[in-house]
């Protein structure tokens, strides 16, 4: 089985915008019964929970993030999207994307968002 990939990250001043996306190694039909979310990691952390989409297209969002992230997802690609507007130097971290309840897939490498102050 593949992994997930995670893209867009980069290094922006506060205020900036990214656009992540995740492309999944599942079929079709799992990408489009599953909800999948997008998570962040500062190394010796815990991950945490930004972001959920649920199959019909439903939205979570982490209190932090609420009002400047969108979530989305293409099921005809199989991948899950994160707009990043308003970025805040606290948002610096490894973002992961994955399904939102078990069983997971295997981690990917994630990718890296920097905002400067």
């Amino acid at each position: 089985q593949g992994r997930l990939v995670e893209s867009g990250g980069g290094l922006v001043q506060e205020g900036g915008t990214l656009r992540l996306s995740c492309a999944t190694p599942v079929d079709a039909r799992t990408f489009r019964i599953r909800a999948w979310s997008w998570y962040r990691q500062t190394p010796g952390t815990e991950r945490e929970l930004v972001a959920s989409i649920g199959p019909p297209g439903d939205t979570t969002y982490a209190d932090s993030v609420k009002g400047r992230f969108t979530i989305s997802r293409d099921n005809a690609v199989r991948a899950i999207y994160l707009q990043m507007n308003g970025l805040r130097p606290e948002d610096t971290d490894q973002y992961f994307c994955n399904t939102y309840t078990y069983p997971m897939l295997p981690w990917g490498q994630g990718t890296q968002v920097t905002v400067s102050s």
